[in-house]
Formats: structure tokens, sequence, C-alpha cells
């Protein structure tokens, strides 16, 4: 639908001062969001998901070390104990009026999160029996999907939500077990499949062979539930038990060496739970990698009891930051010189510069995060090395482009090639794993990757621009095969709750429009690919509100993300595509983007979050600094294609 033409045609969206005011406000704003350091961090939600499996991982330590990791104020608790009864009363206190549990404060209950929560209010029996209510109401929850709570019931429940990825399905049911909930003894654990903890100990070359059935960054809890599973339920295979006996040593090495300095297995909570809990219940509660999880539980807990999805998301929140701010060309006018090097140096010095213990990723590559949790990706490696382009232009100034950041972009630019999968798309760790999701190409990262070759291309030595030539070209014939018939592109890591299939479109389409031209020195993919924007344009264009917002597709309730994300692309393939006139279409539905934008940030003021993030196993949150940075980002494009 068109978007509704604004009363005032003005309205300060024609390079008038209050759209001027506005723009700079919002940057602004987001340059102020920055840390000491010189970088931003940003703050994720709280996670219902995440605090169940905190309790319950606390909880089971605790019980099997049957002694006090230290007392405080007197209480005669230990601080474990006391981590987990916060996080208990957390989610009391957080439940959804239907009284189950979603995986933020803003989502709608699921059967996977409420599980989870089902389970870990039980861990702790004298605070379950003072709120009995809250018990009860999480059963009645769960029986409206699983009318009767029986063990094979839930099994087969989960199961059905993630098919044949059982990274996700295992570990829930496994928590399941371990809270009680299926009853005592062998039993409890005969109704779900056995995670082969075995094959850890084959070399990480065969793992792409092996047709694993959990994603490749689910190692840690592969080895962890496979053991405890193992413990709880040997096999009555003599062979297959003393095998799996052999190797339980060598696979427990193998988990701390890719358990990384914090603790925190990815930074994330629930699989660091997750391991932390199988291996306390099979008498490992004292073992190294026990003890690091459960101390960076202890760190990462907030004030209110609670714990996120994830650390943080400093690498990428940074690099969305810097091309936000410089996609206008007025870096210098938000961020002052000597504040570009600081950020930049800060950048340049999380590029990994050794295999990484954990996918065995090569150096050159980037994480989510400066913590040693984070694992080189491709989607943050793509992310660095765009933001390191536009912190170093070539104007002569101490800020300009040097062969050290040239030689760092090169190294980043073959990793990327080098994980380019044979569909000519990139996926997120591993080149050729498997096809599940998270390991199989993607749409809005081989975008992402194709802008950073565009990039740096004319810096590079002659070989390289030909062998991003020849990447371009695969790449730009994945987007073309994986378009929609209705011209939309489905992302891997943003989706919408409100979406019948969780998915967004709208985030990949306006990932891919802003490829531009693909010059892949072939006409005819170029031609074909540029007739797919075309196509993509449209459709954004079609999804617009009367008010002139966007959601993840045409019946979605527009949020600032997902509006910020359509006025960028849409700006975005103006620049990209000039025309004269301009299509008076697009820039009208810029104005109305804008306008939109305006109005539900209080010209600039406040920025509340949605959660259209979509982390590992369709775990949703929202980062408090996404509309902000979306925003900033639109309206910097915006204010060069208005009339």
């Amino acid at each position: 639908m068109r978007p509704k033409k604004a009363d005032n045609p003005t309205l300060g969206f024609k390079n008038g001062p209050s759209f001027e005011e506005f723009v700079d406000r919002v940057a602004t704003k987001l340059a102020s969001e920055r840390e000491d350091s010189g970088h931003w961090v940003g703050e994720l939600s709280s996670s219902a998901l995440s605090t169940a499996t905190a309790v319950c991982a606390l909880t089971l330590i605790i019980r099997h070390q049957g002694s006090c990791h230290g007392t405080s104020g007197g209480s005669g608790r230990s601080d474990l104990d006391q981590l987990a009864r916060r996080g208990w009363e957390w989610l009391a206190n957080h439940q959804n009026p239907d009284g189950g549990y979603g995986d933020t404060k803003k989502s709608p209950s699921n059967i996977s999160t409420t599980t989870l929560c089902w389970a870990a209010l039980s861990m702790i029996p004298d605070l379950a029996a003072l709120h009995p209510a809250v018990v009860e109401s999480v059963e009645k929850c769960l029986r409206r999907d699983i009318p009767e709570l029986t063990p094979q019931a839930i099994a087969e429940t989960i199961s059905e939500r993630y098919g044949i990825d059982r990274t996700f399905s295992v570990p829930i049911l496994t928590m399941c077990a371990l809270a009680g909930k299926f009853g005592d003894g062998r039993s409890a654990w005969e109704g779900f499949p056995t995670l082969p903890f075995e094959l850890a100990a084959c070399p990480h070359q065969l793992f792409s062979l092996l047709g694993l059935p959990v994603v490749s960054y689910a190692l840690p809890a592969l080895v962890a539930i496979g053991q405890c599973q193992h413990h709880h339920r040997p096999s009555r295979n003599p062979l297959i038990r003393g095998f799996r006996a052999l190797t339980r040593k060598m696979t427990l090495r193998v988990l701390a060496r890719i358990q990384p300095e914090s603790g925190g297995f990815l930074e994330a909570t629930p699989l660091t739970s997750f391991v932390a809990m199988s291996l306390a219940s099979c008498t490992e509660e004292n073992n190294v990698v026990t003890k690091k999880a459960a101390a960076f539980l202890q760190r990462s807990v907030r004030g209110d009891g609670s714990w996120p999805i994830d650390t943080d998301l400093a690498t990428w929140v940074t690099t969305l930051s810097i091309k936000a701010l410089a996609g206008g060309g007025r870096l210098h006018k938000f961020l002052a010189e000597d504040d570009q090097l600081k950020v930049r140096r800060w950048l340049a010095d999380q590029q990994g510069t050794t295999v990484h213990p954990y996918t065995h990723a090569a150096p050159g590559a980037w994480a989510w995060t400066d913590l040693t949790g984070g694992v080189p990706d491709g989607d943050d490696t793509p992310g660095a090395l765009l933001a390191l382009r536009l912190l170093a232009p070539e104007d002569g100034s101490k800020n300009a482009t040097d062969p050290d950041l040239v030689l760092r972009a090169e190294k980043g630019i073959v990793w990327l090639l080098d994980l380019q999968n044979r569909d000519g798309g990139i996926p997120t760790f591993c080149r050729g794993w498997g096809k599940l999701p998270f390991d199989e190409s993607s749409p809005d990262l081989t975008a992402h990757a194709l802008l950073s070759w565009k990039a740096w291309k004319a810096e590079l030595p002659k070989p390289l621009q030909n062998r991003i030539l020849a990447a371009t070209l695969r790449g730009g014939k994945y987007l073309v095969s994986r378009q929609r018939e209705d011209g939309a592109w489905i992302p891997l890591w943003f989706g919408n709750q409100d979406e019948e299939l969780q998915q967004n479109p709208l985030y990949g389409t306006s990932r891919v429009l802003r490829v531009g031209p693909l010059d892949s020195g072939n006409k005819a993919t170029d031609a074909a690919f540029r007739k797919a924007l075309d196509r993509g344009l449209d459709w954004v264009l079609s999804i617009q509100h009367e008010t002139g917002g966007f959601g993840g597709s045409g019946h979605i309730t527009p949020t600032i993300e997902e509006t910020a994300l359509a006025v960028e692309s849409l700006a975005g393939f103006l620049q990209d595509h000039p025309s004269d006139p301009p299509s008076p279409r697009v820039l009208e539905a810029i104005q109305g983007g804008c306008s939109w934008l305006k109005e539900n940030t209080q010209e600039g003021t406040i920025f509340p979050p949605a959660p259209i993030g979509l982390y590992f196993a369709k775990l949703w949150y929202h980062e408090r600094l996404y509309p902000l940075i979306f925003t900033a980002s639109a309206l910097e494009r915006a204010r060069q294609v208005l009339p």
C-alpha cells in the first residue's frame, strides 16, 4: 500500500532547519553512547530463558558439591544459592498474563521458554511452596499446548518444533530430566535422542562429514549433554558403552580446550548453563570447566537477578554505529579525528590473530564481541571491514588509509573468501559444515560480504581483486536464486514475532538492496541482479503502512528498527542507482518513513527497542541501541536524497 501523504508537505523534510536538527540530534545522541574506551557496547534484553537455565545450573552445582562457595551477608547461604534464588524470584515476577514466558519481557509466551521456566521453578522447592500460583499458572499455560504433561508428550512437542536439528531440543529435554520433571532413574532419559559426545574425539577436520545432529557452535553442548546422558542412561550395547567410557576423558579435555577464558561459551548464558548443569549432574561439579562456567554466571548476572541471552554485542554495535554516522559523509561532525583513531585502533585490535580453538577458524576475522567467548563469523567480519574503511578516508590526514590497515583488510577479505560456500553464499561460522540453521548460507550475510569486498577491492593486490570478482559473481547468483517470488529475501539473524513464520523479509530485503550494482564482470549476471533489486524495491514499497511506517512485512505493526531499515535501503537505492529525476514514488516513501520516525521517536528523544533480534535456536532479543543506530543510519541516507 502507498504511504499516506503528510498534511503539511514540508514538515521540515526538505532540507529545512527542523529536519537538519532532527538528523543531527539523533546522530549526536548515538555518538554520545560510546564508552570511555571509545567504542559502543549497548545492552541486550534480559531473558527468561537465560535466567531459567542459570537457575538450574547453579542449583545443580550447589546440590552436587554439597558445600558452599563462600557465604555473604551472614545469611548462611552460598553466593551461588543466593544468585539462583534471585533468578527464581525474577522469573516469578515476570510471567506473562497467560502464565507463560517469552524470550524477552516484550515477547509472547512460547513452548520452549515456558518449558524451561517450568523446570527451573521446581528447582528450589521452598520458594515454589511460597508461591504456588506461579507454578500453577505456568503449568496451566503449558497444558494449552501439551494437555498431558508426560515425558513423551513434552518430548514430542519440543522435538516437533525444531525438527531434525537437535541443537536446542535435546538441551531443553535434558534440563527437564535434571529438574526431575521426567521422573527418576533410567526411565527419565529414554524419551529423547542421545547426543554422540564421542564424536568430539575425532579430528575437527572430519566434523563436516560426520553428519552431527547439532550445528557447529553447539559442540560444548554435544560433549557435556552427551556425557550427562551417558552417565544417567548408559547404552545397553557393551561396545558402545565401552567406547563412550574410553572417550569420556578425552572429550572433557576437548571441552576444556575450547572453553574461553571468560568461562562463557559464546558468551551465552544458555549454552554455558547447559554445559554446567550437565557436568554437575554426572560427578563433574568440580571440573575446571564447571567451575569456570559458574564463575561466568556469577559475573554476568544483572542487578535485578536476571541474565541476558549473551553478554554483549560490542563489536557488532560499534561497526553498525560507525556505518550509521558515516553514511552521510559527515563522520567528522560527530566524531573528532582523535576519537575516530581511538575506535579504529580498538576495532583493529579485535581482529583474530591465531587459529580459533573453538571453530578452528583461520586468523583474520572478527567476532560480535571483544570478550573471549566471541567466535569469528561471517557477519561481523564484513561489518568490521566496512567500518574500518569508513574510518580511514583517503584525505591525507593522520586518519588516512595506512599499509597496516590495508594488510588487516586483506586478511579479513581472504577469510571471507575462504568461508564462501559452494552455492555462492556466506554461512556464519564454518564453510560446508552442514545444512542446519546457522551453518547454511544466508542472504543477509552474503550481501554484507559483497559490500565489504566492494569497499576494499581497489586497495588490494590484483590477484586478490580477481578472487573478489569471481566470488562476487557467485554471490550475486546465490542472491538471485534465493529471492522469493514476491521479491523479498529472508535473513538469518533477524525475525519478527508477529510474522506467520517468524521471519523478517524486510530486514533481509533491505540488506540485499544495500549491495547496489553487482559489478561482477558478467553482464548477464549483473543484469539479473539489477532486476532482482528492482523487484526487491517494489516489495519494500508495497508493504509501507499508510502512516509511513514499516513492519517486518505488510501486515505487521511498524517498529522504529524496521522503518529505519526500510528508509535507509530506499535512500541507498536512489544513491546507488541515480536517475534524473529521482523516482517520486521512492522519495514519497522515504519522506513518509522519516515523518513516522520523527513522530515515534518524539523528534529523536526516545528509542524504545523491539525484539526483532533472532539469536541462536530461535531465541528473541532486543538491543537497546538498535533503534537509535538504525534511525541515525536512515536519516543520514535520507538527508542526501530528499529534495
